[in-house]
């Protein structure tokens, strides 16, 4: 009995072992569900693809439910690395001081939201005191935190200055609701409006934009500080090395809405959290 129980017990400690080894050859990865998640699923493929190459293991995408999902699975460990806005790079960095920001694209350190209407005799946010708005969703930084900051910092608290404050959930969704009529008017971040307007799938003889933010810091890739360095330092290498000028490259670039990635620091991230802050979305 003794022996058989030996037995047992080495062959589940394999198999533990086995499980682990097998998740620690994974590279888990997911980014805020701010479009679609075909969307983020097509954006994201020829990307891991080229990952795994790089740094010799396998990646794979893990989608969630929300923003705070994202948030929480990277501050825990649950995940390995993953795609986030400003604001949501803020909370994880105050849960866990140890994740690292790897790269940001180019655009980021300049990024600017749009305020978009389908109302041809909307030109300011002055006309549309008592109309309906929306943002994406409350935890994003260009779809909500920024634009509120600087709403507010004009006199404007949108819960009092419109007749009702809804929220899409994300940027692709905000577009959709203005140009059904749903809302009077919405905003969304710069990038996601572009490549609305170059598929086709915003009619910009419906939808205008009549205003711009003034510019702040947003997304980044980053890893949990556990991570192995070897494999951080490689990711890093990895987003660094994508070449606009070798056409596969620029395909991956070009899905990420980037021109190239660069170096990024939490330091980048003060002015957000200090948004959020005035907000009082963070305690």
């Amino acid at each position: 009995m003794l022996k058989r129980s030996l037995a047992l017990a080495a062959g589940f400690a394999l198999s533990l072992t086995a499980t682990l080894a097998s998740a620690a050859d994974v590279l888990r990865v997911s980014a805020i569900p701010d479009e679609a998640p075909t969307e983020l699923l097509r954006k994201f493929k020829p990307l891991g693809e080229y990952l795994e190459k790089q740094i010799g293991m396998k990646v794979e995408f893990v989608p969630v439910a929300d923003y705070p999902a994202v948030v929480e699975a990277l501050a825990t460990d649950r995940l390995d690395m993953a795609w986030l806005g400003g604001f949501t790079f803020v909370q994880v960095h105050l849960k866990a001081k140890d994740a690292i920001p790897l790269v940001q694209r180019e655009q980021d350190a300049q990024f600017t939201s749009k305020f978009i209407s389908a109302d041809p005799a909307v030109k300011s946010l002055a006309d549309l005191k008592g109309k309906t708005f929306a943002f994406g969703s409350i935890s994003s930084t260009s779809g909500s935190l920024m634009p509120r900051y600087f709403m507010l910092q004009d006199g404007i608290k949108p819960e009092t200055y419109f007749s009702r404050v809804a929220y899409s959930g994300a940027h692709d969704a905000t577009a959709a609701w203005v140009q059904a009529g749903k809302v009077d008017a919405g905003v969304l971040n710069a990038s996601v409006w572009q490549k609305l307007v170059d598929s086709g799938k915003v009619d910009i003889g419906k939808v205008h934009v009549f205003a711009t933010t003034p510019s702040y810091y947003d997304y980044n890739w980053t890893v949990r500080g556990s991570l192995d360095p070897a494999i951080t330092a490689k990711l890093k290498a990895a987003f660094l090395a994508l070449d606009p000028a070798v056409p596969e490259q620029k395909a991956i670039l070009d899905l990420q809405a980037a021109s190239r990635f660069i170096e990024t620091s939490p330091e980048n991230y003060k002015g957000i959290e200090e948004a959020a802050r005035a907000a009082d979305l963070l305690k």
